[in-house]
């Protein structure tokens, strides 16, 4: 990341001017300041690179009323400080033509302020492939010696995130993600590979190693093997675990269960308990393995911000929480469902404790063995499917949370201990929450990329799993 000289109209300032504009009986300011590089190659070639910068302010006004707090939300792009007025009233007015906000709550206080909130902003630029820019050129004629060819994008942002309000909050954090997709193909495209790594800097990131991964299973393609759909024994890499886990966890809002309304939600004819999340599993044993779940701000290498950074209002945010302080939180504890995420207005519908959703995710408690290492152990008592990777999934029924998407760039035949083809692909029914509790083994944990959802959550560790009995609901021909 590099520095810049210092400017006009600082996120600092702009955060500080806005606060002194608003009338309104409370105020929460945020000041985005996003700087993004990326690379782009396609056979074996770069294409396009790229650096740009942006802000987004977002201005929360809360006015109280006599029949409690309303709240107006306004957010713009490119905010300089002439245009920090007609913001701050276009969001005074939206809170007085609003009805009483559910989840109004005091705005956060106890004037803590970051040390570093008055810093310039984090920056990253070309700099930040360095090193993986002439290690993918290596990548590149590694590949055409193979006779393959490779495709893909690296793409690197800062948000440095500058928080204030009205009750003396002053908060800072910076966050930098960084993604790698890159894709092997057969030189006439009729095998396809696809691996992927999440980074904080490009630093970790050796796009040699994951060519010759890529070599490997395009050679695993040259045999073509065409299976029915069915129930297979199933082995998900972390990134199709992390796909089907991440939604699980979009899904789980205490309110919601609460109500009834999820997968998490206790059934009409449970124990008849009454107690804090009655109408909810917590407390339910969800897997067999003894897995945890869980969000830390702090895990290392999937660093996010530590307290609440809200721009909007929903089911499992609110605007009165910015600036909540967040700590790891476990979701689920050795396979029983031990929180849901909740606000501070959900904490008190639900009698459950205050868990805001945190913006990594890690599944652990799982064995020792790599993917290879199961791999080796699988397909012994019959044919066990090794999959690549999820895509196009899209939730079928919410109280169950059956999932559907398709495999995709690569589903491989295990039979005793070893890859002997390339499959077709299918489309799979299944809910994430079943899968955990079918699962029979889980790997090592490491990080990984997400493949459906790497545009919106990039911060997860996760394990490989063995399912025995994975729907594979009906043959995809067209992927």
């Amino acid at each position: 990341m590099s520095t810049r000289t210092p400017r006009r109209n600082r996120p600092h300032e702009i955060v500080e001017r806005a606060l002194e504009l608003s009338r309104a009986d409370g105020c929460v300011v945020i000041a985005d300041e996003h700087s993004s590089a990326n690379l782009r190659w396609a056979g074996s070639a770069l294409t396009t690179n790229g650096v740009t910068r942006g802000r987004t302010l977002t201005v929360v006004a809360t006015v109280d009323g006599g029949q409690g707090t309303a709240s107006g939300v306004v957010s713009r792009s490119a905010v300089t400080a002439d245009d920090l007025e007609p913001l701050v009233r276009a969001a005074e007015a939206a809170a007085r033509d609003a009805g009483p906000a559910e989840d109004a709550q005091p705005l956060v206080g106890g004037g803590k302020v970051s040390a570093d909130f008055t810093d310039e902003p984090a920056e990253t630029s070309s700099e930040v492939f360095a090193a993986f820019a002439p290690a993918l050129g290596e990548s590149f004629r590694q590949a055409r010696a193979g006779g393959r060819e490779l495709y893909g994008f690296a793409h690197h942002g800062v948000v440095s995130s500058y928080l204030g309000n009205s009750s003396g909050l002053r908060l800072r954090h910076d966050q930098p993600t960084g993604t790698l997709e890159l894709n092997a193909k057969s030189p006439d495209h009729t095998r396809s590979a696809w691996t992927g790594h999440a980074t904080r800097d490009f630093t970790d990131v050796d796009p040699r190693e994951l060519d010759a991964e890529l070599s490997r299973r395009l050679g695993w393609a040259e045999r073509r093997i065409d299976l029915p759909a069915g129930r297979y024994d199933t082995l998900l890499p972390p990134t199709a675990v992390g796909d089907m886990l991440v939604y699980q966890m979009w899904s789980s809002g205490a309110r919601d269960a609460a109500e009834g309304r999820t997968v998490f939600s206790r059934p009409a004819d449970g124990d008849g308990s009454t107690g804090p999340g009655a109408g909810t599993r917590v407390g339910e044993r969800l897997c067999e393995l003894p897995l945890t779940l869980r969000s830390d701000p702090w895990a290392a290498g999937l660093e996010c911000a530590p307290f609440v950074l809200a721009h909007s209002s929903g089911d499992d945010a609110s605007v009165f929480d910015n600036g909540l302080p967040l700590a790891a939180t476990e979701w689920m504890r050795e396979g029983v469902l031990h929180r849901l995420p909740t606000t501070r207005h959900s904490a008190a519908l639900t009698g459950l404790p205050v868990a805001p959703g945190i913006d990594n995710l890690l599944l652990e408690g799982g064995g020792s063995r790599s993917l290879d290492e199961m791999v080796a152990a699988a397909g012994h008592d019959g044919p066990t499917l090794l999959l690549t990777c999820l895509w196009y999934i899209r939730e079928v029924d919410p109280a169950t949370l059956l999932l559907t998407g398709l495999t995709r760039d690569g589903v491989y035949l295990v039979e005793q201990g070893e890859v002997v083809g390339e499959v077709n692909n299918f489309r799979f029914n299944e809910s994430p929450v079943d899968l955990l509790s079918r699962a029979v083994e889980a790997g090592r944990t490491e990080r990984t990329l997400p493949r459906e959802w790497g545009d919106y959550f990039t911060r997860a560790a996760m394990p490989a799993l063995r399912v025995p009995d994975f729907n594979m609901s009906s043959v995809s021909r067209g992927v």
